[in-house]
Parts: structure tokens; sequence; C-alpha cells
């Protein structure tokens, strides 16, 4: 987990060093298409998949989300701060909780209810609106949360039916054909360097997911998840020494709040199904 928060944060380094050279829409619809090299392996468990009409769908509609939310990031990268942008995705698995609640028939115990109102408190705190002015790359930043929570929540009803490879070389194939329309709408030259920065950001972001699902399976949830907050100070340091980026203590401080509350839903998650999991002291050991 250390080394997948250095990944997704020198990924974001890179993404605003090229944003101001290439639309949004464009930089996103590169990464993901350079990015397709790497589903190579993924291509036959794709197709022995024999997706059903219903998973098509699913898998569809994640994709329309998922493009949605990465073009909002890489916009919201070139109009706010580096440690502003990690902050603030630190809400997606809040978006989430309460999506598997509406939708999925999760229950939410009271502990669970607090600590999500804890973690909208410290994305007030990042934004604090009415103490300062608040630019579209906030907005499309609280709007890039929403609808990659959707693309999550779409992703966890598959996972009970289709393997991860399958689901992860899907979710590239319909993001980069999303993305393909919007890219050709506000289309400019990339120079050869662009190119190279992109298939490095496409790079940064296979290795994080590979890292951050070996992390998954070498520890629980509730371990890795406090982890992740290191991003934050990354984040800080890479803005302030790359980017000459003011360190904004309400940021830091706002970061830290979300990060604690998604930690404590892990942790609660995590408890819960290790007492389900665990048998009684004269149950059969198997």
């Amino acid at each position: 987990m250390l080394l997948t928060g250095v990944l997704f944060v020198a990924l974001t380094v890179v993404v605003k060093h090229v944003g101001s050279d290439l639309p949004a829409a464009q930089s996103a619809f590169l990464r993901y298409f350079l990015g397709l090299v790497f589903i190579i392996p993924m291509i036959r468990p794709m197709i022995e998949a024999r997706l059903t009409k219903r998973q098509m769908w699913l898998f569809g509609w994640r994709g329309v989300a998922h493009t949605m939310g990465v073009i909002l990031w890489f916009y919201g990268m070139t109009q706010i701060t580096i440690a502003e942008v990690v902050a603030m995705n630190y809400v997606n698995p809040i978006y989430v909780t309460i999506g598997a609640a509406l939708f999925l028939g999760e229950k939410l115990a009271l502990r669970r209810i607090l600590a999500i109102g804890v973690a909208f408190a410290g994305a007030i705190i990042i934004l604090r609106p009415g103490f300062r002015e608040l630019g579209p790359g906030h907005l499309a930043m609280v709007f890039t949360a929403i609808f990659l929570g959707a693309s999550y929540l779409l992703a966890k009803l598959l996972t009970n039916e289709i393997r991860p490879v399958v689901i992860l070389g899907m979710l590239s194939v319909t993001v980069t054909i999303g993305l393909a329309p919007f890219a050709w709408a506000v289309w400019v030259p990339p120079s050869w360097e662009d190119v190279a920065w992109l298939f490095l950001v496409a790079c940064f972001a296979t290795g994080g997911h590979y890292t951050m699902t070996r992390a998954f399976a070498a520890a629980p949830v509730a371990v890795t998840q406090p982890v992740t907050f290191l991003q934050l100070v990354w984040a800080v340091l890479a803005g302030a020494v790359i980017f000459a980026e003011p360190i904004d203590g309400w940021v830091v401080f706002g970061g830290t709040v979300v990060m604690a509350a998604v930690s404590f839903i892990a942790w609660r998650e995590y408890a819960v199904k290790r007492r389900e999991v665990t048998p009684v002291a004269n149950a059969t050991k198997v």
C-alpha cells in the first residue's frame, strides 16, 4: 500500500504536468488508449467469460459512469492543487457505502451513519464553502467522487459473478470507447513527449492497481486502508516541491478527518465479517 500511494501520486503529478498542454478529455482518452496494451493477457479470459446481456448492460453503464468520472478528474487536476484532488478522492468510499445501502440492500448501522457524517464534515472542511471561492475544479472533483462511486458500486455487483481480471479488462475497453467521442471533439495534435508522458500515466495506474490488489490479498482492508492516508502526505510534498503549490492546513486536516472516517468503516466491516466467520469455542475446526 505504501508503494501504491507513491504510484498514484506520481500519476497525478504527471497528469498535472501534461494538463496544461492537452484538453482533459483527450488526456484521459490517450491514457486509456495507450493502456490497452496491458489488457492483452486479459483478452482470452474476457472471451471465455461468455457474458450475458444483463452483464454487458452493467459493464456498459459502468463504462459511462467511469468515463464521466475520469474526464472530470483530469479536468480537476488542471484547476486545483494535487493535495485537494487526493483529499477529495477519499470521499469515494463514502458514496459507495451509501449506494450499497440504497441499491444493494446493505444495512447502515448507527456507527456507519455517524462515520459517513464525519466524512462529509471533512469534505466541507476541505472545500470551506462561504469562506473561500470555490472554482469549477472543486465542483468537478465533487462529481468525480459521485461518478466513480457509481462505477465501483457496479463493479461490486459484477464481482459476485465474474472474475476480477475480466472486470478490469472490460473497464479499460468501455472507458476507452466512452472517452473517444469526447476526445475527438476537442482534439489537438499531441507531441510525442505528451504521448510518452501519458503512457507513463498508464504504467503508473496499472502498477498502482496491481500493488493495491497484492496488498488486499496480503492483509485485510482494515489494515491497508489507513496507509492510504500517506498519499495525502506525498501529494502535499509533490505539490509544494514540483509545482510550488502552497500547503493548505485545512485541506490536510479535512483529508485526515475523511480518512479517519473511511478507515473506521473499513475496520467495522472487517470486525463484523470476522465475527461471522470465526467459529464459537466448541465448534468443529476445519
